[in-house]
Parts: C-alpha cells; structure tokens; sequence
C-alpha cells in the first residue's frame, strides 16, 4: 500500500537532524498512522531496526536487567541481525506499553545514548503511563498523532493547489466563488470518510465511498473490541454504550443521566475517563475565558464530548448516505453534529504536535439568558470565541453575549460561507478553520 504523506514526516526529519535527541514517544489513538509514519521515517536511514514487544515477550529482560543503552542495543542488534549505528540505524520500539519496565528505560538513551536515533510506540500507551507519571519529565520528547487533517486529505488527494488557495485567503480576501464551491464539495467527501488513515487510503485507491464505509465499519468493530483491554474492572458493554451515548449527544453539554438510568454517573464518568485516555473521545471544557491560559479557569461541571473523527461518528449513527452526499444543504449534512465535531478535530490536529491538546467552550446560564460559544481558541495574545454554523446563515446572539462581556476585539464566525466579515465579526468556511491556528506558529 502507498504511504500517504503526513505533516509529522517533516517534523520526524527535524528531529533527526538535531545532533543530540531525546528519544521520541509517539503517542495517539490506535488505527491513526503512528507506526507507518515512523517505517516510512525508517527508509531515511541506512538500517532501520523494528522490535515490537508484544510479538517479542523474550526480549522484556533486557530492560528489566538495569543494562546500559549501548548493551541493551547490541543485543537487539544480535536479535534482529541489524547493525545498531549510531547516526546510521533508526532503533523503534513498538508496543512498548506491554513492558513497563522499557518504559522507565527510555530517559537513559537520552542521558548515556544521546547519539542513537530512537523512537517508541505503543497502541493502548496512555493506560501504562497512567501508572507511571514522572517516567521521563525532560528526557522523553512526545509527539502525539491524530488522523488526517483535511488539509492531509487534499494532499493525499493530489489537490495541494486547494490547500494554498484556502491558506493565502482571509476575510479581507475571500476566494473565487468556483474555489470555494470546489471546496465546499472536498469537505462534504471528508465528512463522510473522516480522516482515519486506512480510510484515506482507500478512497485515494477506489475513490469509491461505499468501500470506505465498509473500512470505517471494520475500525468501528476494532474500537469496540478493544474496549476490554482498557480496565478490567469496567465492563466491555458499560464503555460501549458510553461511547454510543457520546456519538447521540452531538452538541451542548454532556448529559450522563441520558445515557442509561441503571448507570450511576460515577460510572460513565468512568466510562469516559476511558475514552479519553484511548484518544477515542476529545472533552471540550467550559473556560470562563476571562484570561490566558484559558485552562486557568475551567469549570469540568459544563463538558462536551466529540469522537475522534467524522467519519467514525457517521458509521456508529448509521447515518444514511444518500443524503449526506446528494445533499448541499449542510443543515441535511450536519446530523449528528459532524460540522461541529470537524471543527474540534481540525482545531486539535493544527495546534503543536508536541502539545497536549486541550480544547474550550463557553457557556452562560441565566433565567431567560442562555449563551454558548461553541468554542474558544487562544489566538497570539487574544481569546477568539468561534459559532459553529452549519449552514449560511443563523443568529450569532450568543457571540455578541460573549464579546461585549469579555471586550472582544472580533468574533469567529465558521460555516458554509466563502470568507467575509460583518463589522467586528470574521467568518472563515469550515474547510478553513485552521487558518486560525496555523497563522501563529
């Protein structure tokens, strides 16, 4: 299968260059390209050395023994028949959850093996870190992994010229109508695929969307049998229902007592806690947004849960295709809230790959006087609230809630819309939300 280029390739060849390292954690989601992206990095180095400990149980010992760096890869040298060179062999280590012991040995490559190029993974990763929170505080760099963006779809798709377009536009210079509309159309096909790697690939291959339906049905069935691996102690039927119930929900708070009455809120707040961790589930958190960092002043009482991907959601919703596509009213488009879960993605996957990524809201809750912003991003020095807008039109009431009380300079408006601006309100298509991002860094 051909590889699909990535953004984080280019961030895997700075890191080679650098002439000492600490070792890198590549840490995401199962299914989202972490492992294909580190053996694409490996054909940039004159050996490349895999060891997956889930395959290779035997070779937990030689982390457990307290041996240097430098005689931990020469045995693994020996193992896999592969010189281990320093500036010459890309060492990765896969599944490296399964021996803890491997974990703990990561910050002595960076402190007696700096030299050595080396890189470990793991699928259900974040569950064994839990277990060990201080295992390489500046000695391990992580870089975490999401699937394709859309701007990665376009690339993929041999439509890089759209990506420029879209990128040199802005309020003040909106694109041709023919350009937008041909973008328009990109995001409806990327609504329905999502971003899921394997996905991708298919529809670059087939460019046939019932094929990629049958691939995001399979990921679908594998997220679900994994969910017995989380925590033994939750069961298998308790965690899918929860993340059935996070599809249902779509947008405004997270109910837990709409889930199921016989599950007591400790429960699915546990459920949840699960999710997250596996990266199948982002939580978007109320801020007060009085002031940066805008992780300062949460209120975790007031969250909204999304998936991970669009195209994942519309195979658990069973969403009916036929109108998805045939349609151009994104209204049609929007059930299950994809237009709202699109910008959450696209707001994670453009924030600093080396980043935890956090996401905001804004909520005000008084008799008669709702607001609620579906989300607020930190912009160079100013809070930007962003409205979701699913189609071209719709109230903007709650913006201007938020903006006189927080003395906003300007807005966000994301919809359908081509780019423009109503007095101190921008608007950006959805397709260009990540302008937003990508413009400070």
């Amino acid at each position: 299968m051909e590889y699909l280029k990535r953004h984080i390739d280019n961030e895997l060849l700075e890191w080679k260059r650098l002439p000492e390292r600490m070792p890198l954690l590549v840490r995401g989601a199962r299914q989202t390209g972490k492992t294909s992206s580190i053996r694409n990095f490996g054909k940039s180095f004159k050996y490349y050395v895999e060891l997956d400990l889930n395959d290779h149980p035997e070779m937990h010992e030689l982390f457990d023994k307290g041996l240097s760096p430098q005689e931990i890869c020469r045995q693994i040298s020996f193992s896999m028949n592969v010189p281990v060179v320093p500036g010459e062999t890309l060492l990765f280590i896969d599944e490296i959850q399964s021996c803890p012991a491997a974990i703990n040995r990561l910050r002595y490559f960076y402190e007696q093996y700096p030299e050595l190029h080396f890189i470990a993974a793991g699928s259900l990763l974040e569950f064994a870190l839990t277990d060990l929170p201080s295992f390489g505080v500046g000695r391990i760099r992580s870089i975490f992994v999401y699937p394709f963006s859309f701007e990665e779809f376009l690339i993929a798709c041999n439509e890089s010229l759209l990506v420029e377009a879209y990128r040199t536009a802005s309020p003040s210079k909106p694109l041709m109508a023919v350009i937008h509309g041909k973008l328009v159309n990109r995001l409806q096909t990327f609504l329905l695929t999502g971003g899921m790697p394997k996905v991708v690939s298919e529809y670059v291959r087939t460019n046939d969307l019932l094929k990629c339906q049958q691939v995001l049905n399979d990921l679908v069935v594998s997220y679900q049998d994994d969910f017995k691996k989380y925590n033994k102690r939750v069961p298998t039927n308790r965690i899918n229902e929860v993340f059935n119930a996070v599809a249902r929900q779509g947008q405004g708070k997270f109910v837990y007592s709409a889930i199921n009455s016989e599950l007591s809120i400790a429960q699915v707040k546990q459920s949840l806690e699960l999710l997250v961790k596996a990266g199948l589930v982002y939580p978007i958190i109320h801020t007060s947004a009085n002031g940066i960092p805008l992780g300062a002043e949460v209120n975790e009482r007031y969250q909204r849960m999304v998936l991970l991907d669009t195209g994942i959601l519309q195979r658990v919703l069973n969403l009916d295709l036929r109108d998805l596509f045939l349609s151009t009213d994104l209204k049609v488009i929007n059930r299950g809230a994809l237009a709202e879960i699109f910008i959450a993605t696209e707001l994670i996957k453009s924030i600093s790959c080396y980043e935890r990524a956090q996401l905001f809201c804004w909520h005000r809750e008084k008799k008669d006087s709702q607001a609620e912003v579906d989300f607020v991003i930190q912009s160079g020095t100013e809070i930007l609230p962003i409205e979701v807008k699913s189609g071209t039109s719709g109230s903007m009431q709650s913006m201007r809630i938020f903006m006189q009380s927080k003395s906003s300079r300007i807005g966000i408006r994301t919809s359908l819309e081509n780019f423009s601006r109503y007095e101190n309100i921008e608007v950006y298509p959805l397709y260009a939300i990540s302008n937003l991002i990508k413009r400070n860094q």
